[in-house]
């Protein structure tokens, strides 16, 4: 669902709240596509980008899917001899794989089925790629996780996405990268999907004060 509303409801408020331009991406994904297309797709937004705009007046934002993506795309982005972009933000997912205590309980607790934890090697898109690639999985590299800019976490309690995103801010914590986490009581995964809750509305100005204050104006 990214190339539709998927995008818009992650792009729209956070530009509405922020004023900050937001650009969505309608990267390549699997079945037709496999790794690094989708990595390939952000390097080459913001090659395009940095034609017009210093790297320090660009953040790189993603949730669930385009959480995992946006930490793969600074890996991928340092790969390529690029300089970073100021800031990001990983929502309801990490620079992990979606392992741990909330891979049982997330499902459980928003009456989901419960299929465990969920290994990057086991998705289509990743079919052929090496599950140790710090591109995959960019946790699995302290030298490319101390290389991250500033970064922003958020999920909820009841996402199952939780121990991941935990696991890589304690990670950026312990490399010293300036990391900020915010975890909402009782929310689910992508809760701010849905702009209408409390929640919602608190985790957009989150975001607009976390890029407002990294992004060169």
């Amino acid at each position: 669902m990214g190339a539709g509303s998927g995008a818009l409801v992650e792009a729209i408020p956070v530009a509405s709240v922020s004023g900050i331009t937001v650009i969505t991406l309608d990267y390549r994904m699997a079945p037709e596509a496999r790794f690094p297309a989708a990595s390939e797709d952000v390097a080459a937004a913001y090659r395009a980008l940095l034609k017009t705009h210093k790297p320090g007046q660009i953040g790189i934002y993603g949730c669930s899917a385009g959480g995992m993506l946006t930490a793969e795309s600074i890996a991928w982005i340092a790969r390529q001899g690029l300089p970073r972009p100021a800031a990001i933000g990983m929502f309801c997912a990490g620079a992990a794989e979606m392992l741990g205590d909330s891979a049982v309980t997330g499902p459980a607790l928003t009456g989901q089925p419960v299929t465990g934890p969920l290994k990057m090697a086991a998705l289509p898109y990743f079919f052929g790629a090496k599950a140790d690639d710090p591109l995959v999985v960019p946790i699995r590299d302290a030298k490319v996780l101390a290389a991250f800019p500033p970064s922003l976490l958020i999920s909820g309690t009841r996402d199952f996405a939780l121990s991941a995103v935990l696991k890589t801010h304690q990670e950026l914590v312990r490399l010293g990268v300036e990391a900020e986490l915010h975890v909402w009581d009782g929310m689910w995964h992508a809760f701010f999907s849905d702009p209408e809750p409390a929640e919602s509305k608190e985790s957009y100005a989150v975001m607009a004060r976390f890029f407002d204050r990294h992004l060169a104006h």
